[in-house]
């Protein structure tokens, strides 16, 4: 993609973001939703490989669908109660129609098959912008309707996909498919205290993006697609390693790193709330994906690979790691010290 294509589309995806982010009124909110949409299609097909063409169509037609039926709810809540207000959402026809639509765009259990096969055929930067730009309007459109959302759903959605999200993640082998469903079964997590505790969810969202862009920029640094690859990285760059290491374990949720705080405080709200059931089983839905978490960081640090590797060997292609991925890894592991200042 020339620069001048891609300035556009960067400068097209934060209008996007920013139009929805502070719109109030339903028709807005989806303009934002679809120039998003739109700006990120270059930037998914840019490699021109066919792999990635069909990753743009998929994300392409998975959007429209759910933007199709936000339009639609939105135009059914006007229709009982001759409001577009975003926040007085009170049909509950509407709400439901609303849940399927963003649970679609964000790829929630059970509208989550195309994102692993997205993120599979695009570059780990569009990866990183799908994984976390792409999920702030829906997530945010949640956040603002969350008063008018339906339990039963949201909390079936959300267990599902910490399941899912874990359990499919397990036999993966490139690195891309198991950061999408790390991504899924954190949504899980988001999405059951969403209902209960809005702004729990979006800082638990805020860390994830933090931590999934340390572990992203990481691997794009050391130019990691696979495990194969990645048993290879020590050699070449330890240090990188021992911090993508550490903050594929903050991924985790692991103590004492950042991670571990918005666990912590879910498993508190849920308690809190009396679900303590469902509290329980998120905590041990999220060993399955400790389980993946931890192989990465193992091949990331541990293993030595077989004397014949069999990809090609990157010689001298060392370059300084930016400061950016340095502050985002540090960010990454060290700020769990802060959560006596969000409880207070």
């Amino acid at each position: 993609v020339n620069p001048q294509a891609k300035l556009i589309c960067t400068i097209s995806l934060l209008l996007g973001t920013t139009i929805t982010l502070s719109s109030n009124h339903w028709v807005l909110a989806w303009t934002g939703l679809e120039i998003n949409t739109l700006a990120i299609l270059p930037l998914i097909a840019k490699s021109h490989h066919p792999r990635s063409i069909e990753a743009a169509t998929k994300y392409f037609l998975t959007q429209a669908a759910a933007s199709a039926l936000i339009l639609f709810s939105s135009m059914t809540n006007a229709w009982h109660t001759g409001q577009w207000d975003i926040t007085q959402l009170t049909c509950p026809t509407s709400c439901l129609i609303l849940t399927t639509a963003i649970a679609m765009k964000l790829g929630l259990v059970p509208f989550h098959f195309w994102f692993p096969e997205v993120l599979q055929g695009c570059s780990l930067t569009t990866g990183l912008l799908l994984s976390t730009a792409m999920k702030l309007p829906p997530i945010t459109l949640f956040y603002m309707t969350s008063q008018s959302l339906n339990h039963a759903p949201m909390v079936t959605m959300a267990i599902l996909s910490a399941a899912l999200g874990g359990w499919m993640g397990l036999n993966q082998t490139q690195t891309r498919k198991i950061l999408a469903f790390s991504s899924i079964s954190h949504l899980g997590w988001m999405s059951i205290i969403l209902i209960y505790n809005p702004k729990l969810a979006m800082l638990n969202f805020y860390l994830y993006v933090l931590i999934t862009a340390a572990v992203f920029l990481t691997l794009n640094s050391i130019k990691t697609l696979n495990l194969s690859t990645l048993m290879t990285t020590w050699a070449k760059t330890p240090a990188l390693s021992a911090m993508l290491m550490l903050t594929l374990l903050s991924l985790a949720g692991l103590p004492p790193l950042t991670g571990f705080l918005p666990k912590w405080l879910i498993i508190q709200e849920l308690t809190k709330q009396d679900m303590a059931s469902a509290a329980v089983i998120m905590a041990l839905l999220s060993l399955l994906s400790l389980f993946f978490y931890l192989r990465l960081a193992y091949c990331a640090t541990i293993t030595l690979p077989p004397h014949t590797t069999n990809h090609m060997k990157q010689w001298r292609t060392n370059k300084p790691v930016s400061p950016l991925v340095a502050t985002l890894v540090t960010m990454s592991i060290i700020l769990l010290p802060i959560s006596p200042t969000i409880l207070t």
